[in-house]
């Protein structure tokens, strides 16, 4: 039988069952603003390191801004780390990341978002891990990534309105590398306690990329559609401006880059 995610008392919970120590928080029914407006724009381009070149270009995949109501779901607390993936790798036999050192992650990585997983494989991720658990585990919509990125409003980062190279693991943090995934929490958390949204490693969702105004009807959630999916939340090989809450970028479903993780959703 699946769970409902209405079924957990608490804001944030373990998943039954679950030995890998995976956490996810309880995001409430609402309605989130997807996109970048007008004036979002202007404000960004007054900046002084913001190139005025880039304005149509740039922010031409978040545009129009418009709201979206979402329903009730869970959403990982953080990131699928390397040593929760590992207990799927043990468990099913999947190929081990080639980001991995031979059969094992390096050391002192296990706190570090697992990354040069596919899209594909993401998905057979959550497959196992709603056998393992019974809850209906998959990789959330990027209007519910967003939702639980920015809470009630439209800030920019899930902190707010502002940059913070302290919060985050984009490029101009030097790191080159991904960081374990609790680094700047609870600084960088969002509304709802959601750990490292922005940074660190962009994030699969579920949706294909597609224009907006987003519409979860429309296909684009259809898991046997075909084309690029939308990844969210930057990485450290990127800058802060791809960090953005409403950021989004596409990649192909069977790429399994250094720069992209995923998290699960529930509901």
């Amino acid at each position: 039988m699946t769970l409902s995610v209405q079924t957990v008392a608490s804001t944030i919970f373990d998943l039954p069952n679950d030995r890998t120590g995976i956490k996810a928080v309880r995001i409430p029914d609402g309605a989130v603003t997807l996109g970048t407006s007008d004036l979002q724009i202007i404000e960004l381009e007054s900046e002084p390191d913001w190139p005025r070149s880039e304005r149509f270009d740039f922010f031409r995949d978040e545009q129009p801004q418009h709201k979206v109501h979402v329903p009730a779901f869970a959403i990982g607390l953080t990131a699928v780390t390397n040593v929760q993936y590992l207990a799927f790798v043990e468990s099913t036999g999947a190929p081990f990341p080639r980001s991995w050192t031979g059969l094992i992650y390096a050391e002192g990585q296990g706190e570090h978002p697992v990354v040069s997983a596919s899209w594909h494989t993401a998905q057979k991720y959550c497959a196992w891990l709603s056998g393992i658990t019974g809850l209906n585990c998959r990789l959330p919509t990027e209007a519910e990534w967003e939702r639980a990125a920015r809470g009630d409003d439209a800030r920019l980062f899930p902190w707010g309105a502002d940059f913070n190279p302290y919060r985050i693991n984009t490029i101009e943090a030097y790191t080159r590398v991904t960081t374990p995934v609790f680094l700047h929490s609870p600084a960088s958390d969002s509304p709802f306690g959601v750990v490292g949204l922005s940074g660190n490693s962009w994030e699969w969702t579920n949706s294909l990329f597609a224009p907006y105004p987003y519409d979860a009807n429309d296909g684009r959630e259809d898991p046997a559609a075909q084309g690029p999916r939308t990844v969210r939340g930057g990485s450290y090989m990127y800058s802060h401006r791809l960090a953005r809450c409403a950021a989004r970028e596409g990649a192909p479903p069977d790429v399994a880059l250094t720069t992209i993780g995923f998290r699960i959703a529930i509901g």
